[in-house]
């Protein structure tokens, strides 16, 4: 039992996932919020300041992202994947 896990540890294990997959879907949220008023202000010659915000956001997404395959975090279906 030298290696054994014990519950706190996984309990612990578990709600830094859950956060982790919060802050993901958080963050892909604020991405599309994002690249939407990017693209809605596009015909008023876009500034570069929301350009960098979208770029940014993309960013934080790609490295949380990362971050959760490093910990072989799974997250619930996208609506736009078809589950059978």
């Amino acid at each position: 039992m030298l290696f054994h896990r014990s519950k706190k540890q996984h309990q612990v294990e578990n709600e830094r996932n859950q956060r982790l997959l919060d802050l993901i879907y958080d963050t892909k949220a604020s991405w599309d919020h994002a690249k939407e008023t990017e693209r809605a202000v596009y015909e008023a010659n876009v500034s570069t300041e929301l350009r960098d915000r979208a770029h940014l956001q993309e960013q934080k997404y790609l490295y949380l992202y990362k971050l959760a395959r490093q910990f072989k975090v799974h997250g619930r279906l996208n609506k736009g994947v078809i589950d059978r």
